[in-house]
């Protein structure tokens, strides 16, 4: 499989048995890194802890600290141009041809192939462009000593600013660290969400305007006064005509034990309303049914009906810089079968794998599921679902959009997923032929993420 090992200190107990090794490798840990381990951070280790060197054959690149200039005469909200414009696919891999290059595929990947004899992924040259402002690496820097796991894995401590765990011991430390992955501070963007059926027939399932306040990477902020809430969002729908009004409230907190909040406005009730079953396996309304709530922006809400295990770091080919499949024509990205292969650049990278699989006691419709986060950004880039009985049923996505004037390579926008079964599949929080793209703005105040101001916006 290609697997690059994990740190030798995840096997410093080289005479434990193979058994006490895995139980290892799933159980969370709640220690921090010691300062010598820290001390890689400045050496062979990015600021947010991905390998620095380059793979052996030289096709992942070295970090030369990713992209941080804006396009000249960029504005936000501006539609961010192809980085590389001037690049040709390397080479194009389909089902024809997939065995030659198997190991670096995803399970989803080529189910895909399989299934649509058109289907293929373009593969470009490798650019790591990845990049997090200065005050993000040094608060990773102190995370990396400081934080540590909670609530049996599913929360931290000891960590603001920065990405928590960057030298990770387990799959729980790496969830964390997507979940705190760094995309900006306050962002709003307009949005349409596309649903293609097996017919091949494209509708807009929900039009808005997606708002986030990542208090968590307020510069202002400090570990000392977080309170813990790490993210505020709200999806606010006004199109089409029949979802005009609907609003969604999320309140994320670091910390499983501690009360996330979520709420929904409906405009056939008129009322704000809690909403305990935005979560797990409970089918998005947002996606027509098709996508789970879990798996928005490829994690959404708790996970603590799975068990995570870190299997270990690989060379995948994964979608990345796809800032010219952002900028594209609806009718020409969302294509019938998948999303058009000529529009959706891919690249090898290094990514953690982690193995999630259902816990005792618990019910969830995808038992089992595998996740590849990438190593430079900490983000789940794709992700695949099994379903109960060991049939691959579901492959997800990000397409990865390239931001250098933020600096961030942001994986919350342009994520969708694919039903192996039925043969549908989904865009979310796409901003292709919309007025603004993924947008840096003003601080948006903690009232306008509250359950009143929820209320006020549907009664007008």
């Amino acid at each position: 499989m290609n697997r690059i090992p994990l740190p030798a200190r995840v096997f410093a107990a080289t005479a434990a048995s193979a058994a006490a090794v895995a139980m290892l490798l799933s159980a969370p840990a709640l220690a921090a890194v010691t300062a010598e381990e820290a001390a890689r951070l400045k050496t062979t280790l990015t600021p947010l802890g991905a390998e620095r060197g380059a793979n052996k054959d030289g096709s992942i690149p070295a970090w030369d600290g990713g992209m941080t200039k804006a396009p000249a005469g960029f504005k936000a909200g501006d539609a961010r141009p192809d980085p590389f414009p001037g690049e040709k696919p390397l080479y194009a891999i389909s089902a024809k041809n997939m065995a030659q290059y198997e190991a670096k595929l995803s399970d989803g990947v080529k189910a895909l192939m399989k299934k649509y004899p058109d289907f293929r992924i373009e593969v470009y040259p490798t650019h790591r462009t990845a990049a997090a402002p200065q005050w993000v690496y040094d608060n990773t820097f102190k995370n990396a000593t400081r934080a540590k796991l909670v609530d049996n894995g599913h929360g931290t401590e000891g960590a603001y600013g920065g990405t928590p765990f960057p030298i990770p011991k387990d799959g729980y430390e790496v969830f964390q660290n997507h979940r705190l992955a760094w995309t900006g501070t306050y962002i709003q963007a307009p949005v349409r969400v596309w649903v293609v059926t097996a017919d091949g027939k494209r509708a807009m399932a929900s039009g808005g305007t997606q708002s986030f306040r990542k208090q968590f990477y307020d510069p202002e902020g400090s570990h000392e006064k977080f309170d813990g809430y790490y993210q505020l969002g709200k999806f606010a729908v006004s199109e089409p005509g029949s979802k005009t009004g609907e609003a969604i409230l999320a309140h994320d907190n670091l910390n499983a034990s501690n009360p996330r909040g979520l709420w929904q406005y409906l405009v056939g009730q008129r009322r704000v309303r809690k909403a305990p079953s935005v979560a797990y396996d409970t089918p998005d309304s947002v996606t027509s049914g098709i996508g789970l709530f879990d798996e928005a922006f490829n994690l959404f809400g708790p996970i603590d009906k799975h068990t995570l295990k870190l299997v270990g770091k690989r060379e995948l080919y994964i979608p990345y810089n796809n800032n010219r499949a952002a900028s594209a024509k609806v009718a020409d990205l969302v294509t019938p079968g998948t999303l058009n292969p000529s529009l959706v650049r891919w690249e090898l990278h290094r990514v953690w794998e982690v193995e999630a699989t259902l816990a005792e006691g618990k019910r969830h419709v995808v038992p089992k599921r595998k996740y590849y986060i990438d190593e430079d950004s900490w983000q789940i880039i794709l992700f695949d679902g099994w379903d109960a009985k060991g049939d691959l049923w579901r492959t997800n996505y990000t397409l990865t959009l390239l931001a250098p004037d933020i600096p961030a390579l942001v994986g919350n926008m342009y994520w969708g997923g694919y039903d192996l079964q039925t043969g549908a599949y989904y865009l979310n929080m796409a901003s292709n032929e919309l007025p603004s793209q993924y947008k840096v703005v003003a601080p948006l105040p903690r009232s306008f993420f509250s359950p009143e101001e929820l209320a006020n916006e549907g009664a007008r």
